[in-house]
């Protein structure tokens, strides 16, 4: 299986350098690596051409603007979609992969199959978990599976709703069938919309818990105050407008809503309302593109209402759970996730 690996970097050159030195020590070997300079308008250019020169494994693709993570990841898609690769796996710049990470999620997409599969990814120190596949739960919200619990109780390998756009591989041929990032997400819950996307049309994802890599979260966000928060309050609710099937809109959609006020309120108290409005309008503003694309995306299910109904988690998230107690209990939730 020939593999093309997608990096964007944006103003992180120094973790992309530890990043590509991972990945460059794979033992999977038929597989090149598609560095994506996203218009960092900083010095990584400079940094990074002295490691992709004279390497021959290495394409050096440094794009004039910024066309955030989707359109980035995409530039990536599309070019191992014209150069017949097998699969693409995007990772993420501020991670640094297992020797045999690569390898293993090659072995179990060829073992099982499935369109997707994404491995355990831990904290930048392996002690705790960071995400070992996604779920999405009846209140509309995306979670990962045993965020923050300790590495030691990693789930088994299995068949889950979703992947990480951080460190995930994918069989080309999914993006020719559902189409690529939908590039008005810019970044954040992209990865649920492309996981609710094959999963509508009958692709199956996996997680394979022997393909390790190591992630220093929020790297690159957290160098633009109140970027998360606007992004998260834009693309909830487009994943849910373009996603959800008609007989369960209504299920979702109120528990959603109450969900939806709860994080206002929590931002709120936060200091993050006006991040948080800025990101409400600007969902508004997408939602006749939300509703374009539902048209195509509902068109396209093969799937049975009963296969989407088992996959996804009744429960609101545990770490919201957290929140709402910490937020009319103070000191309930001491570790309550950020």
């Amino acid at each position: 299986m020939n593999v093309l690996v997608v990096v964007l970097n944006y103003r992180g050159w120094d973790d992309t350098v530890k990043c590509i030195a991972s990945l460059k020590k794979q033992t999977y070997d038929n597989f090149k690596i598609y560095l994506i300079e996203n218009n960092s308008q900083d010095d990584s250019v400079e940094k990074l051409t002295p490691i992709v020169k004279n390497d021959e494994d290495i394409i050096f693709d440094i794009q004039p603007t910024n066309t955030g993570f989707t359109g980035g990841v995409n530039i990536g898609i599309q070019y191992a979609i014209d150069n017949s690769f097998d699969a693409v796996a995007l990772f993420n710049n501020d991670a640094q992969a297992d020797k045999d990470w690569l390898t293993k999620l090659v072995k179990s997409m060829k073992k099982t199959s499935a369109s997707v599969v994404t491995g355990l990814l831990l904290s930048e120190d392996g002690e705790t978990i960071d995400d070992a596949g996604d779920v999405y739960t009846m209140w509309g919200v995306p979670e990962l599976v045993a965020e923050n619990k300790p590495a030691h109780e990693a789930p088994e390998s299995g068949y889950v709703f979703g992947a990480t756009g951080g460190a995930t591989l994918y069989k080309t041929s999914l993006f020719k069938e559902i189409g690529l990032f939908d590039e008005k997400f810019f970044a954040y819950n992209e990865d649920v919309d492309i996981s609710w996307r094959a999963q509508l049309t009958g692709h199956k994802i996996y997680y394979e818990s022997s393909a390790i890599a190591y992630h220093k979260h929020s790297a690159t966000s957290s160098k633009i105050p109140g970027f998360t928060t606007t992004q998260v309050f834009q693309n909830l609710p487009l994943v849910y407008w373009k996603n959800v099937p008609l007989q369960l809109l209504w299920p979702i959609g109120w528990r959603f809503f109450l969900a939806y006020c709860m994080f206002i309120f929590w931002k709120t108290t936060q200091g993050a309302f006006l991040p948080a409005v800025k990101g409400i309008w600007r969902s508004w503003k997408l939602f006749p593109h939300a509703l374009h694309e539902r048209r195509s995306i509902q068109k396209s299910r093969v799937v049975e209402l009963s296969y989407i109904k088992s996959i996804i988690w009744p429960n609101l998230p545990d770490k919201n759970i957290k929140r709402i107690k910490n937020m009319f209990i103070p000191g309930s939730a001491q570790n309550t996730v950020k």
